[in-house]
């Protein structure tokens, strides 16, 4: 394995593997704020029965609608469409940089849907049981429903990261950077094969080292109750 990954392959990756991880960071980070708010919002906007502390059907159905259209867009032509904001908001629309604004846009929704299936999961007796003790719609939010939820959020932004790092090695068919990029100008562009293995065994690699995280981070908080 070492004489296959030269130091031509390592000099080549390193750069990328930073670019990867640049994109993944932040677009984590700007798909949570955006999608956080917005799936408490549909969750507590949904029907009564469905776990809804203030009922806005109007309103949960133009979001959900919202979301729905967001989710339905194949990354690739997302992230064209996002040209323009992206040169708008960062200056270009192609690099590690402008591919950060596409990742967000396109993770928020997912990010959304995943809060409001974790939130629906918190057992309806405990909400009724801090409504009947007074509790404001905000108190049931921060101190009921995300901390009963915290081992589906924790799963749920672990399936977001993996999510993102599959789009950015996307990205890299347009300009994204990352190692999509390095595998389609080096490995299949330049016929070099050993650097399309090791971009893949990369992000296999990130892959499975995020999973392990998330999954021990769940299980401790589980085993802490």
């Amino acid at each position: 394995m070492s004489s296959f990954f030269t130091n031509d392959v390592f000099r080549l990756l390193f750069p990328s593997t930073l670019q990867t991880l640049q994109m993944v960071f932040f677009s984590t980070v700007f798909s949570l704020l955006l999608g956080v708010p917005l799936g408490v919002l549909l969750t507590i906007t949904s029907a009564e029965e469905q776990g809804g502390i203030m009922p806005r059907p109007v309103l949960n159905s133009v979001l959900g609608r919202i979301v729905n259209i967001l989710r339905s867009f194949p990354f690739i032509i997302l992230m064209i469409l996002l040209f323009p904001l992206s040169r708008i908001l960062v200056g270009t629309s192609i690099g590690t940089t402008a591919t950060i604004v596409p990742l967000s846009i396109a993770a928020a929704p997912f990010v959304a849907r995943v809060i409001e299936t974790a939130l629906k999961e918190v057992d309806p007796g405990v909400v009724q049981a801090a409504r009947a003790m007074g509790s404001t719609t905000w108190q049931i939010i921060w101190k009921v429903l995300i901390p009963e939820a915290t081992p589906s959020l924790i799963s749920g932004v672990t399936l977001t990261i993996i999510n993102l790092i599959g789009y950015s090695a996307m990205a890299g068919a347009i300009g994204g950077g990352g190692l999509g990029d390095l595998a389609i100008r080096y490995g299949f562009q330049r016929f070099r094969g050993d650097v399309m293995f090791a971009a893949v065994v990369v992000i296999l690699v990130l892959v499975e080292l995020i999973q392990v995280i998330g999954n021990r981070w769940s299980a401790r908080v589980i085993a802490r109750r």
